[in-house]
């Protein structure tokens, strides 16, 4: 196994890394956001009103694109799986 094939397997990893936890980090950030705006306006400080709507969001996301990350997922695996001749010497 030569630097370059571990480098690019490397690197389409953390792609598919970041490719797949985005939609759930931004979920949660624009939640979030939107809860922190509500929270400095109406100068309400409940922590769990904080916490809940980002875990909901986060769910339903994960819901919502659950088939679409298990699709990606089982894609990089199936390539893995099928060029692991090339990664042994």
């Amino acid at each position: 196994m030569d630097e370059g094939l571990v480098l690019d397997l490397f690197q389409q990893a953390l792609y598919h890394i970041i490719l797949l936890a985005s939609p759930l980090l931004l979920a949660g950030l624009f939640v979030g956001l939107a809860v922190s705006i509500f929270q400095a306006t109406t100068q309400i400080q409940e922590a769990t009103l904080a916490f809940v709507p980002k875990i909901l969001a986060v769910f339903l996301t994960l819901v919502l694109l659950g088939p679409w990350l298990l699709k990606k997922s089982t894609e990089f695996t199936t390539y893995i799986f099928s060029n692991i001749n090339n990664f042994v010497k």
